[in-house]
């Protein structure tokens, strides 16, 4: 088991599912862990269980002013932020192009996209600075492939994936340890969402076919650590069997 202390992560989505998950096994692991999320009572409550070494930090990762003053509480709570984690997204509204709501079109894009860059702007000069730092973003493998419906969520993640390589592109040289994980399905809030919408074959899976969150948090955790570092810049998948056995989930 990777021993994760010293680290502070900040982890955004952090009030259920794989944020939820990741938040507690980094904890376990003796990191300190910033909670971020809009849901104030959820990540509190996650917060008093962790104990000591969680703090809850509502906010919007679509505001960058929000993100900026996050990092910073992080900071000044725990005296450094060396690992942020890009978590948070949304997967409504799902809709046909034809049919889709501007308004929530495009905010699914600031969530998905645009939030991912804020935190990445607003973590990275204390980064520079200290020489060293890790940047990981959960992405999907819609980021890559077209999925009925799901044109915002497809747009945003394959934007998110090129700026992950943008960031190692900039910054690899300088100690930024920058990836994307591409954890399959998984059996959060989010799946049953799609569920319901009964659009396109994601939502006709059956549910024991999806991982426990538990499993894409122990894929942060190892990416975290250099045995890692054969993938830097580049965005790691659940799905290959070279991973799950270096990640230890055979």
């Amino acid at each position: 088991m990777q021993d994760m202390t010293g680290n502070v992560a900040l982890i955004t989505g952090a009030s259920r599912g794989i944020g939820a998950a990741t938040a507690r096994l980094f904890a376990e692991r003796g990191a300190k862990v910033a909670l971020v999320a809009r849901s104030s009572g959820e990540i509190s409550a996650l917060a008093a269980e962790i104990g000591e070494s969680a703090i809850a930090i509502p906010c919007d990762v679509s505001s960058y002013n929000e993100m900026a003053a996050a990092l910073a509480q992080t900071k000044e709570h725990f005296g450094a932020v060396d690992t942020l984690i890009n978590n948070a997204g949304v997967i409504e509204p799902i809709s046909h192009i034809a049919d889709a709501d501007p308004a929530g079109w495009a905010k699914a894009i600031e969530i998905n996209l645009t939030g991912v860059f804020y935190g990445m702007r607003a973590a990275l000069p204390e980064m520079i600075k200290a020489g060293k730092g890790n940047i990981i973003t959960v992405s999907s493998g819609a980021a890559h492939n077209p999925i009925e419906a799901w044109s915002h969520y497809c747009s945003s993640k394959a934007g998110a994936a090129m700026l992950t390589r943008n960031a190692h592109l900039e910054y690899g040289a300088k100690g930024i340890r920058v990836m994307g994980l591409s954890p399959g399905t998984v059996a959060t809030q989010m799946q049953r969402e799609i569920k319901s919408s009964g659009i396109n074959p994601v939502s006709q899976l059956d549910w024991d076919v999806h991982i426990p969150a538990e499993w894409p948090a122990r894929a942060l955790a190892w990416m975290c650590g250099s045995d890692a570092d054969d993938w830097l810049g580049e965005e790691i998948s659940l799905r290959d069997q070279t991973i799950l056995d270096r990640v230890g989930l055979s």
